[in-house]
């Protein structure tokens, strides 16, 4: 199962985000989002548990629960086409050339 995470202090580690998630389980992966441009974390990660049991004890149990002075938010992550918003590429249209 695939796991959201929010809310995440800025100095959480990938290593202590999977060590806070071990202790209900397996650990496939722990993602934590990070900038493109600065590398810095952007207060979010997933982390995969192949065995679903313990992806939703870690869920019941860990949401809410301070990490590092922070509430975390967990929760089953959705599916990408799930998550609404969507792009849309520009509006409004060109116009240019000459009069």
């Amino acid at each position: 199962m695939n796991i959201y995470v929010g809310n995440l202090a800025y100095g959480v580690t990938q290593d202590e985000l999977r060590e806070a998630f071990a202790a209900f389980g397996n650990v496939e992966s722990a993602n934590l989002i990070t900038d493109k441009f600065t590398g810095e974390s952007k207060g979010f990660a997933f982390v995969e548990m192949p065995n679903n049991n313990e992806a939703d004890a870690a869920i019941k149990e860990l949401n809410e629960q301070p990490l590092k002075g922070r509430p975390l938010r967990v929760n089953q992550a959705k599916p990408r086409s799930d998550r609404g918003g969507g792009g849309g590429g520009r509006s409004g249209g060109g116009g240019g050339g000459r009069w």
